[in-house]
């Protein structure tokens, strides 16, 4: 999409992503692949509040280059928990989805791609994709 704003990836663009991911996420998971399942379960929220800043602020699309985050550098981050607070939706995600929320804010961050293979249990990605469902759903 370009617009005046610039080659923003569309707020539609980042729902179906989320979506798309948290659909890899079970695929990962009936594979056996528990610490991918549990990784992609993080950065589908991130797009989804990504996608949520954007409706709660009537931008046309989240920055996507350098230039487009120009005096938004507080929007370019993978802190799920800044995202939430810019996102407009943090008190009813923490009053009304709190033990969805706690599970992946305690159990993703960015540096899990980095963690050794099998650290995370069939269980553990289970809970990430329910509860990355569960946030989805509130972040619409």
């Amino acid at each position: 999409m370009s617009t005046v704003y610039g080659a923003l990836i569309p707020r539609k663009d980042l729902r179906a992503l989320a979506r798309a991911r948290l659909k890899d996420a079970r695929i990962l998971q009936d594979a056996k692949r528990y610490d991918c399942a549990a990784y992609v379960c993080g950065y589908a929220v991130e797009l989804a509040l990504k996608a949520r800043i954007c409706r709660t602020l009537k931008w046309p699309g989240y920055p996507e280059t350098r230039k487009e985050f120009d005096g938004l550098r507080s929007f370019k981050v993978h802190d799920l928990s800044l995202l939430l607070h810019l996102s407009g939706v943090e008190r009813k995600i923490k009053q009304q989805h709190f033990a969805p929320w706690s599970t992946v804010l305690n159990n993703w961050a960015t540096s899990m791609r980095y963690r050794p293979v099998g650290g995370t249990t069939p269980a553990l990605a289970g809970n990430m994709i329910e509860a990355a469902k569960a946030i989805l759903g509130a972040t619409k």
